[in-house]
């Protein structure tokens, strides 16, 4: 049960970027995991991860869910407050990304110092310093990224949190 528990959560890591949605299909002894709704001749349970908290419903009913980006290019509209509740949701995410680069960044310089202990190196070895400068460019390089992500998502929020909604224009 606990290995189970912990591959739904490493196919929801790995699916993450994504998707917070998983199904997971179910036919005899089979069990396979996608990202889209499961074939007719499969049972399927509905995975979601969303806050830290994974959840696991039976949702063998198949439901259409309609993409966001999709509706936008068909010029359907799209309400303020999902658009908002979309925006946080990215903006979690990629937070949370952050902090998933600064563990990866610890470990790789914790595998880059038992490299130099075994190779009986000193900390102020020049290859030891290349490595440790790398390993801290390429996290900032991508910790920066996402800042700036953040910074703009954060910036259409509130210019669609300051905008009048329509009716209001009418009322005028």
């Amino acid at each position: 049960m606990a290995k189970r528990l912990l591959f739904m959560l490493f196919a929801l890591s790995a699916f993450g970027a994504q998707a917070n949605t998983i199904y997971k299909c179910m036919k005899d002894e089979k069990v396979v995991f996608s990202q889209t709704v499961c074939p007719q001749e499969f049972r399927q349970h509905k995975i979601e991860y969303q806050l830290g908290i994974t959840t696991e419903v039976d949702s063998d009913k198949r439901e259409l869910k309609e993409d966001p980006l999709k509706a936008l290019l068909n010029k359907q509209t799209i309400s303020k407050e999902k658009l908002l509740q979309l925006l946080d949701g990215e903006i979690y995410r990629l937070k949370q990304e952050n902090s998933y680069f600064e563990i990866l960044r610890a470990s790789e310089i914790q595998k880059l110092d038992r490299k130099r202990y075994w190779q009986t190196k000193p900390k102020d070895d020049p290859s030891y310093g290349l490595e440790l400068q790398e390993i801290t460019e390429r996290f900032n390089e991508l910790t920066k990224n996402n800042v700036n992500v953040i910074r703009v998502l954060n910036q259409h929020k509130m210019k669609i949190s300051a905008e009048t909604p329509p009716d209001e224009y009418m009322s005028n």
